[in-house]
């Protein structure tokens, strides 16, 4: 049987091999798609009924209602919703049940029902409900089905929200489904208990719904938009048995009449066979959830996945949830499958927000367009909400004011400007028509327009930024030379941001700056050889002298150094590829008095001098503070003071770890570094750290440790990212790269471990590396 009774065509582009669509058009695909499986469901459920009744085989069921169709001039969906509403008039009421179809009925008996079914008497009104029980019989969770009645069925009664609660064998009430309820009013009606307000127990002890016209009784708690909103209690069937109870709430009172009452009845009845649908999880952060859905922007809640994996989708509001086509399924919440190309942005953005408890920015996701590529996420904010959560800001909608200020941050801004694609709307600040050479009473030039002003030797830098704006949809910058009215040439620094609606330029924002006198001054360096040799190489001898500051204060472990306690050591450090990329890696192990021994591994953030100087300040604190005796929670808190004070703002990561011999146990302490790897018996894991703060993130931090027992044959690697980061893979594929190949080469003694891993080394940053492996002599045991 064909689809020829879906009213609603297919949007642009579905079936067709276009790429990557658009978030408007992939949200509309779907809507699209959810319509055709209510649409197919009805017509499953229409054929299986005449297949029962007229004793068919489905083939020849479905061949049937086609004929009917074309018979009576109905669509085929029409006549579907009518057969399933004729089957239902012929229904008994069973005690405490749902209605149940006559299908022992005689032939002539359902033709008669179809005949009157199919006749004028009954409205269109009927077909819609019945389209709406098929929607949301077709959903796949229990949230989904309650919005489906809401929005189709119960709004044009005036409803405005609906709860669904299934019953336990324990004799309480667990909400499962609910629409037009926020978050913490969900969680507060989670449960009800055996002792129930008396229009529920009334409504599970007789089976019959409970009407409400102007609110509970007073004094009586009930869900609600107030305490005299309409509301009503009916049961939930399935299967002939009572499985829960619906409430459905009005914003205030409310006439119920016989009308109104037998349409929700029959709209509810529904609802009893949703139940079995799978159950969204109440989020634990309800205040937080209804903040991002009171907001008219889209907005995200993410939480801490499983493990050290990519952070996971929670809650989107509905603006959100509108430009991806609906919210991700609840057995797939992960970022990638939300935002299949900019998770890994995404999910690198949330990490830092979460570790540095600060507010992380991007102009734009991805960071510039590309022929097919989706709507971008615009003007991203991603703010830490405690817990391990981040909340992610977007527009969809380029925004005037923060592209402006993007733009002028590029520049130290003079003046600003926005044009319109068509020119018509272009506006200039009042300091621009000086610049130009214009008098302020002249219209203002659009940016295109500006090619008769240009020198004719900058032209083709001018299309560049036009090209860059319009087709890469990418803010973007450069000098031009105007020619003004009397001959004299300006240079003029051009820095512009798109506005974006969907995926279209619907206008341009800037700034112009006049950099004349900075560019006489670049000529005249320019012109000076010598001065700019000196410059070049004083910063030449900076990076060398960092490069050798560094490698003399942390050299190489080339062979195996042997320690109290059975140990064998074995550390290298792999500078950067680039010298000017030289970093704040150190690593120490080191016997102390008490006879225990530090291996400690760290990195601070940057790159150069600065930031070796730094690593060499931190490194001998943690050296003089090991001598103490204290326990690694003590030192990193002492050192996180030591980097509040002396590192200029800087912070850093690091692992602090003290070995005791006497019972090879090792107690250690993170600060926001990356987890050790221990290898035991060929099996590598990584020991999840606390999740402490960087160094230099706040003062006073109380840090945690932990204690990890060694045995004979343990290796334990210490390492900084420069061993495992990507510039385009998540990080937790980055460990587990760095486990297989640690498993690979187990069995290798330290040295030749480290020598293994680094020549294997997975991380492409171009970063420098710090590795040790501390290896405890004595025969593993067998595997």
């Amino acid at each position: 049987m064909t689809d020829s009774g879906n009213s609603t065509p297919p949007p642009a582009g579905v079936g067709a091999e276009t790429g990557l669509t658009s978030a408007g058009g992939l949200a509309a695909e779907i809507e699209w798609l959810r319509g055709r499986t209510a649409h197919r469901h009805l017509l499953d459920l229409a054929t299986g009924m005449l297949a029962a009744q007229l004793r068919l085989s489905p083939t020849d069921a479905a061949e049937h209602l086609e004929a009917l169709a074309q018979a009576t001039g109905l669509a085929p969906a029409d006549l579907a919703a009518d057969i399933v509403d004729a089957v239902g008039e012929g229904a008994a009421t069973m005690p405490g049940g749902p209605w149940t179809a006559a299908a022992d009925g005689p032939p002539e008996t359902f033709g008669t029902r179809l005949r009157i079914a199919t006749s004028a008497r009954y409205p269109g009104e009927t077909r819609r409900a019945r389209r709406v029980v098929a929607a949301a019989e077709a959903t796949d969770t229990v949230d989904e089905a309650a919005r489906t009645l809401l929005e189709g069925g119960l709004a044009p009664h005036g409803a405005d929200s609906l709860w669904l609660w299934r019953g336990t064998e324990a004799g309480c009430l667990r909400l499962v489904g609910h629409a037009g309820v926020g978050a913490s009013e969900a969680v507060a009606w989670q449960w009800i208990p055996p002792a129930a307000p008396e229009p529920f127990r009334a409504v599970l002890k007789d089976g019959v719904p409970v009407w409400l016209d102007d609110g509970p009784p007073t004094g009586l708690p009930l869900p609600g938009a107030s305490a005299h909103a309409a509301r009503a209690l009916l049961p939930l069937h399935r299967r002939r048995a009572l499985v829960g109870l619906a409430l459905v709430g009005w914003p205030g009172p409310t006439a119920l009449d016989a009308t109104v009452r037998r349409a929700l009845t029959g709209l509810v009845d529904v609802a009893g066979a949703v139940l079995g649908g799978a159950e969204t999880e109440q989020p634990d952060a309800p205040v937080l959830v209804d903040v991002l859905d009171a907001l008219a922007r889209p907005a995200m809640l993410l939480g801490r996945g499983p493990g050290s994996g990519a952070p996971t989708v929670i809650h989107l509001n509905d603006e959100a949830a509108a430009t991806l086509g609906g919210a991700p399924p609840a057995r797939d919440r992960s970022l990638s499958r939300a935002f299949p190309l900019v998770h890994a942005d995404l999910a690198h953005l949330a990490r830092r927000a979460v570790a540095t408890t600060r507010t992380q920015r991007a102009a734009r996701l991805p960071a510039s367009a590309r022929p097919g590529e989706t709507t971008p996420l615009l003007d991203v904010r991603v703010l830490p909400a405690g817990g391990g959560r981040a909340v992610v800001l977007w527009h969809t909608v380029g925004d005037v004011g923060m592209a402006t200020g993007r733009a002028v941050a590029r520049l130290q801004s003079v003046a600003t400007f926005q044009d319109t694609p068509d020119g018509g709307g272009t506006v200039w600040s009042e300091q621009a028509y000086a610049m130009f050479g214009m008098d302020r009473t002249e219209q203002p030039v659009p940016l295109p327009g500006l090619r008769g002003r240009v020198h004719r030797d900058d032209g083709e830098a001018l299309t560049e930024l036009l090209t860059t704006l319009r087709e890469r949809q990418t803010g973007a910058q450069t000098v031009l030379r105007i020619v003004l009215p009397d001959g004299t040439v300006r240079h003029v620094r051009v820095a512009a941001e798109p506005l974006l609606t969907g995926d279209t330029v619907t206008g341009i924002v800037g700034v112009f700056q006049d950099v004349s006198d900075s560019r006489r001054t670049e000529m005249a360096l320019t012109a000076t050889f010598d001065h700019l040799t000196e410059v070049r190489n004083e910063a030449e001898m900076r990076h060398q002298m960092a490069l050798q500051l560094q490698q003399a204060i942390i050299p190489e472990v080339p062979g195996l150094q042997e320690l109290p306690g059975d140990l064998v050591v074995a550390a290298r450090y792999r500078p950067a590829a680039e010298e000017y990329r030289v970093g704040g890696d150190w690593y120490d192990v080191l016997r102390l008095p008490n006879g225990q021994v530090l291996v400690a591994v760290g990195d601070i953030a940057g790159h150069g001098i600065d930031s070796v100087t730094g690593m060499v300040a931190l490194r001998n604190a943690q050296r003089a503070l090991a001598f103490t005796g204290h326990p690694p929670r003590h030192l990193m808190g002492w050192l996180n003071e030591v980097t509040l004070r002396t590192g200029g703002g800087t912070t850093a990561t690091a692992v602090c770890a003290l070995y005791d011999p006497r019972d090879r146990g090792l107690v250690w302490s993170s600060a926001g570094h990356l987890p050790p790897l221990l290898l035991r018996d060929g099996r590598a894991r990584l020991l999840g750290p606390p999740l402490d703060l960087l160094l230099g993130a706040e003062p006073g931090y109380a840090y945690h440790e932990r204690r990890t027992g060694l045995r004979p044959g343990d290796t334990l690697l210490l390492y900084t990212d420069g061993l495992v980061e990507r510039r385009h893979d998540d990080l937790a594929a980055g460990l587990e790269r760095l486990a297989r190949e640690a498993e690979r080469l187990s069995g290798r003694p330290p040295d030749r471990l480290v020598d293994g891993l680094l020549s294997t080394a997975v991380g492409d940053t171009d970063d420098d590396t710090s590795l040790v492996a501390v290896g405890v002599r004595g025969r593993p045991r067998t595997r």
